[in-house]
């Protein structure tokens, strides 16, 4: 299984995620998180920011998911993902992968600005330190119109989103049969 957790910067999606391992984890089901902004900061330093450039990096992790997905470890992409073509690319090409919108209104995600990412896109334009494609802001982000799951994580505590998205894996009938066989 493929979760692909997609949202605006700040919402909550790499926190969310390795919560969801590590409980997942405590339960013996195999779980790996692939976090956009490391793999780009190490792998994909020839991607930009363009709309070709964030769909790219989106289909590179695609691809590395599918590989892990392959040997049974639910795996959980956490990117923003903004454009919707590319996310249901992803849903159409690998098996079982899962769009998870981790939502938060703006306000709130300028208040928390976690990366002072929000703050720099305020910016006046000739400053120097204008962030220019903030997703979201200056650069679009398409909702994903139907969700497979969807948080808001300005109204539910992140215990309460790992839950539910526990569950649901849990319930997926692959780890709901390994359960039964383990558990007797």
């Amino acid at each position: 299984m493929i979760l692909l957790f997609c949202g605006l910067s700040g919402a909550g999606k790499s926190t969310l995620a390795n919560s969801v391992k590590d409980r997942l984890g405590g339960q013996f089901v195999p779980v790996e998180v692939i976090d956009g902004d490391p793999y780009r900061a190490r792998l994909f330093t020839d991607l930009g920011f363009s709309r070709q450039d964030r769909s790219e990096n989106l289909r590179r992790l695609g691809y590395i998911a599918d590989k892990f997905a392959a040997h049974g470890i639910v795996t959980i992409i956490s990117a923003i993902s903004p454009y919707d073509d590319v996310r249901q690319e992803l849903v159409a090409l690998y098996a079982d992968v899962k769009v998870v919108f981790i939502d938060c209104a703006l306000d709130e995600l300028q208040r928390r600005d976690t990366k002072g990412l929000y703050r720099r896109a305020s910016l006046p334009d000739d400053a120097p330190d204008k962030l220019k494609c903030l997703t979201g802001v200056n650069d679009p982000f398409e909702p994903p119109c139907e969700p497979d799951l969807y948080f808001n994580t300005r109204d539910s505590s992140i215990a309460d989103c790992t839950a539910r998205i526990c569950e649901y894996v849990l319930n997926q009938t692959a780890f709901a049969e390994r359960r039964k066989v383990r558990h007797g």
